[in-house]
């Protein structure tokens, strides 16, 4: 590195867990590759039992990892958030207004919100619901890092405030997600911990089609699924995956499905992590379609958008294997030359550098001319 290290503390969902989220991932592979470029990373994770319960990473070997009780238990980290050359609170954070608060009071360095949820914020910000952040806290954040790109940028900016939002998208580590040479075990699988407003897209583009097609072979992992579904008999369901085993998981399917929650097709240019995990795997993807997907994947030759259960079931049966093969490839190759964890890591730290300089700007005294 040419420029001097950061100090850099992220106050963030989890890290420690991936169960029912997908921040973890997020936060892991970011901060993994912000960390090789020589950066100095400290995670404070609020110790929940629900994610104590589930933890499959206590001792991550590219930054500090700890955890905190309450807000009361966050003052012995005081020093380390003032001393900082940026503090990062994430979304969904407990008690995150309140978390950011302090940040917001004791941070010295850069402070930044890093929004994984934008589109979900925004919508519970309107309906006055929002937990972990506060209207008025947008313009007080140094740097909004938004999950969310296009339009929502300027919306952040100038409905809310913001003096810098940024996209910053979610990424994957091409080491940990390597395309996958085993047997195939299914045509269509869907990774993802349930949610009531992707449900409807889950039963149109796979459960629907396991019913019509007994023949073909689904498989359905996450958590929080509820006892009423009907899964049909040719639909393998699973629990919760650590992470460790998402590309088998991806890789034992010809094809796999991704679902994008309602607010986020709303606001589109809302990739998820899943999306660039399956990439990543060379297997291609069955996607419902929004706005600025066009920008991450190209429809039609690096990933597929059927309407419906007749055009998933077309390509299920009549697409040949030498191009399902190609669009795998394809969307593995467009994933690793722009979504990288190491791509996302320099633009991470080209934002914090930026919120930096604009700071360091606003905080020069103006010079007094004499003559």
């Amino acid at each position: 590195m040419t420029c001097t290290p950061l100090r850099l503390v992220v106050l963030g969902l989890s890290l420690s867990s991936s169960w029912g989220n997908g921040h973890a991932t997020t936060y892991r592979a970011l901060l993994r590759a912000f960390a090789a470029r020589g950066h100095d990373v400290l995670f404070l994770e609020r110790d929940v039992p629900w994610y104590a319960a589930h933890r499959d990473l206590t001792d991550p070997g590219f930054c500090r990892l700890t955890l905190y009780a309450d807000l009361d238990d966050l003052e012995d980290h005081r020093a380390a958030i003032e001393q900082a050359d940026a503090v990062v609170v994430g979304s969904y954070v407990p008690d995150g207004i309140a978390v950011g608060r302090r940040v917001l009071a004791w941070a010295e360095g850069t402070r930044a919100f890093y929004d994984i949820d934008t589109p979900v914020t925004l919508a519970s910000l309107a309906a006055g619901t929002c937990t972990y952040l506060e209207a008025n806290q947008i313009e007080a954040y140094d740097l909004y890092l938004s999950f969310t790109g296009g339009p929502t940028l300027e919306r952040l900016e100038e409905r809310y405030g913001s003096p810098a939002a940024r996209a910053l998208y979610c990424s994957v580590d091409p080491e940990a997600y390597p395309p996958f040479a085993g047997e195939k075990a299914y045509d269509l699988s869907y990774l993802g911990t349930y949610s009531p407003d992707r449900q409807p897209i889950l039963e149109q583009l796979l459960l629907e089609p396991a019913r019509r097609a007994p023949e073909l072979r689904f498989a359905v992992s996450g958590p929080q699924y509820p006892d009423g579904i009907d899964w049909p008999d040719n639909v393998t369901r699973s629990d919760h995956l650590p992470p460790e085993a998402h590309p088998a998981f991806y890789g034992q399917s010809r094809y796999t499905l991704n679902v994008t929650r309602a607010d986020m097709t709303a606001a589109g240019y809302s990739p998820s992590v899943r999306l660039f995990e399956a990439a990543a795997c060379a297997i291609p993807i069955l996607s419902d379609r929004w706005d600025g997907l066009d920008t991450i994947l190209a429809p039609g030759r690096e990933i597929l958008c059927p309407e419906g259960p007749d055009a998933v079931l077309a390509i299920l049966r009549d697409r040949p294997e030498p191009e399902r093969l190609r669009i795998g490839e394809a969307g593995r190759a467009a994933i690793l030359a722009r979504h990288s964890a190491a791509h996302r890591a320099a633009e991470f730290e080209t934002h914090l550098r930026e919120a930096a300089a604009r700071l360091a700007f606003l905080r020069t005294p103006p010079r007094t001319v004499t003559n």
